[in-house]
């Protein structure tokens, strides 16, 4: 617990960087505080990403701590802080709010990860990795409770996201074994293929990956990048506000994609 200053920026990013293992992970993006902000944090913001409308909706809520999943400072991406970056970082530093950011770590965990949420969420039991010999795999693969035809798991999919999916029929057979990885992974639906499974889920589908699920046999279900992913950072916001006794609100800023 804290006191009514709040609690200390650095130990909510060390907290958080144990919590997700951070510095295990090789990834597109620096992982943990990305922008420094005031030094005590009383309330957190949760999104998926710290797009302007993330960042005026914490501006307005007076937040101290922006936590989300997509950061800043992408591999391969123009250096010089200009036109929507430098607008972005001018009103993080300006309203003094921090920005703590993890990508795969969070798409990772077992119990506040995206994967491990999106499971949870669709009632399928989860019995390992879509890399079983990685620790750190970001995908999943498991088994629901009783077989299920396309049609009515992508309607669970739709009830539970709040969003119809893209589908793509693999065949005749039901949904007994199925894998999945939340957010642009649609080429591990190879993975997901050599383990056997009946289905992949993901939130994207490129082109030639309509054809592999095809060919392959394995029904395919574009649930949404954004949608998929907005289920560990809400569980994440509200474990880390629960163990430092602050306040935690989820913002949905809405993306169809």
């Amino acid at each position: 617990m804290t006191d009514n200053t709040g609690v200390e920026i650095g130990r909510v990013v060390n907290y958080c960087d144990q919590l997700l293992q951070a510095s295990r992970f090789k990834d597109y993006c620096p992982n943990g505080l990305q922008v420094e902000g005031r030094s005590h944090v009383r309330r957190i913001l949760t999104g998926v990403t710290a797009c302007q409308a993330l960042l005026d909706e914490a501006v307005a809520w007076q937040a101290d701590l922006l936590l989300v999943h997509h950061g800043y400072f992408w591999k391969g991406e123009a250096a010089a802080i200009t036109g929507i970056k430098q607008r972005r970082l001018k009103t993080l530093l300006c309203a003094d709010i921090n920005l703590l950011a993890y990508h795969l770590p969070l798409d990772a965990h077992p119990e506040y990860g995206n994967n491990a949420r999106l499971a949870k969420l669709l009632g399928i039991d989860v019995q390992g990795g879509l890399e079983p010999d990685n620790p750190l795999s970001v995908g999943n693969i498991g088994v629901l409770p009783q077989p299920m035809a396309l049609q009515p798991f992508s309607e669970r999919v739709a009830a539970a996201l709040g969003r119809v999916p893209q589908v793509i029929s693999g065949g005749e057979h039901p949904i007994r074994h199925i894998a999945w990885c939340t957010g642009a992974a649609d080429r591990m639906i190879e993975q997901a293929k050599a383990l056997g499974a009946d289905a992949f889920l993901s939130g994207e589908i490129s082109e030639p990956v309509v054809h592999f699920a095809r060919e392959a046999g394995v029904h395919y279900i574009a649930a949404g990048h954004h949608a998929t992913e907005r289920y560990g950072i809400q569980a994440l916001g509200a474990h880390v506000a629960r163990h430092f006794g602050i306040e935690h609100r989820f913002a949905d800023i809405d993306n169809p994609v």
